[in-house]
C-alpha cells in the first residue's frame, strides 16, 4: 500500500520560513515526479511545485517562484518544501503527490496523494 505522509507544517508570522517533508513509502518511486499542492476551504486544489526523478527538472507556480524551493532526496524517498518569506496569502492545507514520469501541473494527474498538512501565515 503507497503511503505518502507530510510534516511539517505549523503556524509562522509572515516573512518567516517553514520547511515541508513528505516520505513515501509503500513502493519504489523509480521514474515517479513528486509535486506539491495547496488548498483553501471552498477552493480548488492548487500546483505548487513539482521535481523530477532525477532532479534535473523543477517547476514552479508564479505566486511561489523565487520564495520556494522543491528537493528530493531518493535514497530516503523524501520530498521537501522549503517555504521562505511567506505570506498570509500562502495560508493553505499543502499536500504533496506522485505520479510517473515527468512533472505535472494539475491534481489529476497524480496518482498518490498525502492527507495534507496545515500551513497557517500570520500578519
Amino acid at each position: 500500500q503507497v503511503q505518502l505522509v507530510e510534516s511539517g507544517g505549523g503556524l509562522v508570522q509572515a516573512g518567516g520560513s517553514l520547511r515541508l517533508s513528505c516520505a513515501a513509502s509503500g513502493r519504489t518511486f523509480s521514474n515517479y515526479a513528486m509535486g506539491w499542492f495547496r488548498q483553501t476551504p471552498g477552493k480548488e486544489r492548487d500546483f505548487v511545485a513539482a521535481i523530477t526523478w532525477t532532479v534535473r527538472g523543477t517547476t514552479y507556480a508564479g505566486s511561489v517562484k523565487g520564495r520556494f524551493t522543491i528537493s528530493r532526496d531518493n535514497a530516503k524517498n523524501t520530498v521537501y518544501l522549503q517555504m521562505n518569506s511567506l505570506k498570509p496569502d500562502d495560508t493553505a492545507v499543502y499536500y504533496c503527490a506522485a505520479r510517473p514520469g515527468a512533472v505535472a501541473g494539475t491534481p489529476r494527474e497524480y496518482n498518490y496523494w498525502g492527507q495534507g498538512t496545515q500551513v497557517t501565515v500570520s500578519s
